[in-house]
């Protein structure tokens, strides 16, 4: 691999503990997908990077999914079942290895964060500049023909303003309404742990998830041994819409390390994409 292309790779990884701690200020909550997304948006891949694995996803994803365990191993991140959580010393090491060349060095070497380095705090919002006043233009002579004007505008009634119309209130539901799939299944490689005769075959009652339509998602709750599952989204029992990683269509496939237990599987269909827990 390239030196440019490693470089690149571990700056992600400040990148990540960057995006954290904004949530953090935020009080945003992103899952992990979305970290690693917007990591890659701020640190594009290069053209190496870009290309597709056999799973169907980039290997500059696949690079930095596994490379976060060196934050985990810092004590920087941990990786918990409801998302990721960026630590104190995480935070602080955003400030004591504010450099990209510093950060990769310190975590290659193990480099723990000062003792001294305060815990950052949320930036401070600047407040919107003021306009400024308004000049005041001087009066002018009005002359005799413009007064009379302005009087007979005074004494002619004022036009009324045309109704607005309503918007009919079953119109309006009729736009906001989601037409769900009729059905939707987790196809991955961990279906015949479900009971299903085979993996990746979104057919089988046993990889289909059931609808909440209180909340207007769909869940699938299972018991998996500790182990890294990869799956994607498969609408209608086939494959003829489907949704990988970020709710991409046709997409790369979802990735789930997991520790073994009960996991919770949840897709919106709004963004079509999903999250465990």
């Amino acid at each position: 691999m390239a030196k440019s292309t490693v470089e690149k790779s571990s700056v992600r990884l400040k990148t990540v503990l960057d995006v954290l701690a904004e949530g953090t200020w935020s009080e945003q909550s992103l899952n992990a997908g979305e970290i690693l997304a917007e990591a890659i948006v701020r640190v594009p891949l290069d053209p190496r990077e870009s290309e597709l694995l056999s799973g169907g996803i980039p290997r500059g994803h696949k690079n930095l999914t596994t490379e976060t365990a060196k934050l985990v191993k810092a004590g920087w991140l941990v990786k918990g079942r409801s998302g990721w959580t960026i630590t104190d010393d995480g935070l602080r090491a955003t400030v004591a290895f504010a450099k990209p060349d510093e950060f990769v060095s310190a975590l290659a070497e193990g480099t723990p964060v000062p003792a001294e380095t305060p815990l950052p705090t949320a930036p401070v919002k600047k407040a919107p500049a003021r306009k400024p006043a308004a000049k005041k233009v001087p009066a002018v002579d009005k002359a005799p023909a413009a007064e009379a004007a302005e009087a007979a505008a005074t004494k002619a009634p004022a036009a009324k303003a045309a109704p607005k119309k309503a918007v009919a209130p079953k119109a309006a539901a009729a736009v906001e309404k989601l037409e769900q799939p009729s059905a939707v299944a987790i196809a991955g490689d961990f279906n015949t742990i479900l009971g299903a005769p085979e993996d990746w075959a979104p057919q089988y009652d046993e990889a289909q998830m059931k609808f909440n339509a209180r909340r207007k998602v769909w869940t699938l709750a299972a018991t998996l041994p500790a182990g890294f599952y990869t799956y994607k989204i498969a609408l209608n029992r086939s494959w003829d819409e489907n949704y990988g990683a970020f709710g991409a269509h046709d997409g790369a496939n979802h990735e789930l390390q997991h520790d073994g237990g009960k996991v919770t599987f949840t897709y919106d269909h709004a963004t079509r994409d999903i999250v465990t827990a």
